[in-house]
């Protein structure tokens, strides 16, 4: 059976095109509304919404689903990315834009759900890891390229509206040529599995506090990293490309974080990733010199913190339980990234920026008690 078939190549083509409109948005909104005078606080909310739609979008997923297979939830959910988009410059205001960016996150997630589950449907035990890993890398190269189109074109309300619009509409087309339906009955099924009974097992909780971890870091590094450089005097552009070297080291991270996780054990690379993050947001405090190598250190240590959480919490499921693992891990996910940019931009506000590289660094450090008291080794990977 061959890896990459041709649906899953048109799969992975529209993810890219939809992840660069998503990375685009969701680094230009807190600049949008600094540029209205909002506060920061304000600005950290309506980057709550997006990850609280996110939470939304992982509890509706299964039932979009069910009535409009995988191809025709992914592309319903394309159009909503475009919609709540084209509104930002038609409804201003902190209301408004909360529930324009709830919308755009519920879009995000169901592309998530869907993409992550017809992978996980498609790959055997033995090629599930190669499908996921290819799949962050595509994940992420996106992300970095809606960076680089910030330094490449002005940031500019209308200009930045249409592009979102074009790479929303961009990323249907590869899939009208794809065949991504689930089986009869595969995905109704699953949807009857007690999550309580999941969580009863070790491998299944500690995925799940692994993944509300890296939801806080991830949260908080999307919705307010743009903001914590703009305050060190940068312009877009800047922030631009220093977010787009962020997610580069997120890339380079992947696959070595992976290997070594199967080889060393989750436990130990995850206790590693957690002492690495907390460094690299040592460096962020200090500022001067340190900038470059302490973003290249969060990318490759926080963005990983997640797929080996859903590695460790997919480790003993079955093929009936993969789509009911997959939302309970983005729930656990969308919790983390709920919570992190809504308390962060409050003690930002409040007291200095520099409390975003600190929160960010705590809440790794709390994880080394649990992988200390409940972790184990596992050597089969299933890394996003």
């Amino acid at each position: 059976m061959r890896t990459f078939t041709w649906p899953i190549a048109l799969l992975l083509a529209g993810l890219l095109f939809q992840t660069v409109a998503f990375a685009v948005l969701n680094t230009v909104v807190p600049l949008w509304m600094e540029q209205f005078d909002a506060a920061t606080w304000e600005a950290g909310l309506v980057g709550a919404f997006f990850f609280l739609g996110n939470l939304a979008g992982t509890l509706l997923a299964g039932g979009v689903i069910r009535r409009a297979g995988f191809k025709g939830s992914y592309q319903y959910a394309c159009l909503l990315c475009a919609v709540s988009t084209v509104l930002l410059p038609v409804f201003p205001g902190v209301p408004a834009w909360s529930g324009l960016r709830l919308l755009a996150g519920i879009s995000c997630a169901l592309i998530w759900v869907v993409v992550e589950s017809a992978l996980l449907r498609a790959g055997t035990l033995q090629t599930r890891g190669i499908l996921l890993a290819s799949y962050m890398v595509v994940y992420y190269l996106g992300t970095v390229l809606g960076q680089l189109l910030l330094g490449w074109f002005p940031s500019d309300m209308p200009l930045i509206v249409t592009e979102v619009c074009i790479l929303s509409v961009a990323g249907m087309v590869p899939l009208m040529f794809a065949r991504l339906e689930p089986g009869n009955g595969q995905v109704s099924s699953s949807s009857h599995i007690e999550i309580r009974t999941l969580l009863r097992r070790r491998s299944v909780f500690l995925g799940v506090v692994g993944c509300v971890i890296s939801g806080v870091v991830l949260g908080t590094i999307y919705c307010l990293m743009p903001l914590f450089l703009k305050h060190q005097g940068m312009d877009h552009s800047s922030v631009g490309y220093w977010m787009a070297l962020l997610i580069a080291a997120a890339i380079l991270g992947q696959w070595p974080m992976g290997r070594l996780a199967d080889r060393y054990g989750r436990a130990f690379v995850m206790k590693c990733q957690s002492l690495l993050v907390a460094a690299a947001c040592a460096g962020l405090m200090l500022k001067g010199g340190l900038m470059a190598p302490s973003l290249i250190a969060l990318g490759l240590a926080g963005f990983s913190l997640y797929p080996v959480a859903m590695a460790w919490g997919c480790e003993e499921a079955s093929r009936d339980e993969l789509v009911t693992m997959n939302q309970l891990l983005l729930l656990s996910y969308s919790l983390g990234t709920l919570a992190g940019p809504s308390l962060t931009s409050f003690l930002m506000q409040r007291y200095s920026d520099n409390w975003m590289p600190m929160v960010i660094a705590l809440v790794a450090l709390s994880f080394m008690p649990v992988l200390m008291l409940g972790g184990g080794h596992g050597r089969r990977k299933l890394s996003r």
